[in-house]
């Protein structure tokens, strides 16, 4: 995501010196090393951080990083209890489509007051008369986003109806697969040997997880796998795509969430009027406002704060860093489901798990130590040529 500008109090002290240029490199240049260390790192802990209306900035870092990690957990946990809980309702599995209506409509309220709230931080006046910031990317980009965001979230959605909410967790779990290919094929970036090795781990995971639900599970149905797979491959080519259109047009992260779900809103609108799905949908949610759209609006809600509180951990913390906190969450959340709703149980679920924990381990892990191939070559004739100095050293003694 685009990084925070810079505070007010500073941009205020360069514009009051009317040659703050000069002054500026006059006062670095009287100023010692430690010093100009003392002042860049002064200038570093300046950096805007926000949670809606909530200003993070002049915390520490480690409080930032528990308010943020306390967000996350707590928001994603509501999130994915809300959604588990919605599907219990009798009868409303084949409306996950309508769901993501429902879940798209709130979406596009609440990106409008989250824009109107920057509008005004940055302008003042009355909040609902200001207006938000000019779009930054071409709508070509926004329709091309809205189709994969309405892929990502609505087959999501759909593949409850056919999958125990657990196993849906572990397929997102294994995001790194698609996006990796992804990644390859849309920006050209190339990935070292742990990342390849992560995939692989998760693969395994995955294959093994999926295997023991199919067999504890009556009605498991085929259908879900190919609903939750298509998700993620939405979900990899959306990553790289808002990456890439963010970069270039340094939009914001709320003007993407407005446009991508208010387009994706219109998409799914004409698609249920033409299939004769809205009317059934909106029936049965008539019959039962409370579990539907009023779960909904929590649902929704809990949603895209959590997405806040995420963008605040990896500005605060860092991406790798963010990735292992939303990596323990998704762990809590599958407790939580085997917890609070009655489902079968297996031990082959843990060992599986295991091996997707591993496979996230290693994509972290391989942030840090920007392993090769080139570099996996040369410590591996390194290895190769110590085992063969010290078995021909044995040789000799032996004779």
């Amino acid at each position: 995501m685009v990084g925070e500008s810079e505070s007010g109090n500073a941009h205020d002290v360069i514009n009051i010196n009317g040659n703050g240029k000069a002054l500026q490199t006059a006062a670095s240049a009287s100023q010692s090393p430690s010093q100009r260390k003392l002042s860049s790192a002064s200038k570093a802990t300046t950096t805007e951080l926000r949670i809606l209306c909530f200003d993070l900035t002049y915390y520490n870092r480690t409080t930032k990083f528990l308010l943020s990690c306390a967000g996350v957990f707590i928001l994603y946990i509501i999130y994915g209890y809300l959604q588990e809980l919605i599907f219990t309702v009798e009868g409303f599995k084949p409306y996950g489509w309508f769901l993501t209506l429902v879940q798209f409509g709130y979406y596009i309220g609440f990106g409008l007051v989250e824009r109107r709230l920057e509008a005004y931080r940055t302008n003042g006046g009355p909040i609902w008369s200001v207006q938000p910031a000019p779009r930054s990317i071409p709508l070509q980009t926004y329709f091309v986003l809205a189709a994969l965001t309405l892929g990502t979230m609505g087959l999501s959605n759909s593949s409850l109806g056919y999958l125990n909410y657990p196993t849906q967790v572990i397929f997102k779990c294994c995001k790194l697969i698609p996006v990796l290919v992804g990644s390859i094929i849309i920006q050209g970036k190339r990935y070292g040997p742990l990342d390849f090795a992560a995939a692989t781990a998760m693969c395994v995971g995955l294959a093994w997880f999926t295997l023991a639900d199919s067999q504890l599970t009556p009605n498991f149905n085929p259908l879900g796998v190919a609903m939750i797979s298509g998700a993620l491959l939405c979900d990899a080519v959306i990553g790289n795509v808002q990456e890439k259109a963010m970069r270039e047009h340094k939009a914001s992260s709320s003007e993407v969430v407005f446009y991508s779900y208010g387009l994706g809103f219109v998409y799914l609108f004409v698609i249920m009027l033409l299939t004769g799905n809205f009317f059934s949908g909106f029936a049965f949610c008539l019959a039962h406002p409370l579990e539907t759209f009023g779960y909904g609006f929590l649902f929704s809600l809990s949603g895209y704060l959590g997405i806040q509180f995420v963008l605040a951990l990896v500005r605060s913390s860092g991406a790798p860093l963010a990735a292992t906190v939303t990596t323990a969450r998704k762990a809590v959340t599958i407790a939580f489901s085997f917890l609070l709703f009655s489902k079968p149980f297996t031990v082959q679920y843990i060992w599986s798990g295991l091996i997707v924990v591993l496979g996230i381990y290693l994509n972290v892990y391989s942030k840090k130590s920007k392993l090769t191939f080139a570099d996996l070559q040369h410590r591996l004739k390194q290895c190769s040529a110590r085992l063969s100095r010290s078995s021909s050293r044995k040789f000799l003694i032996e004779v």
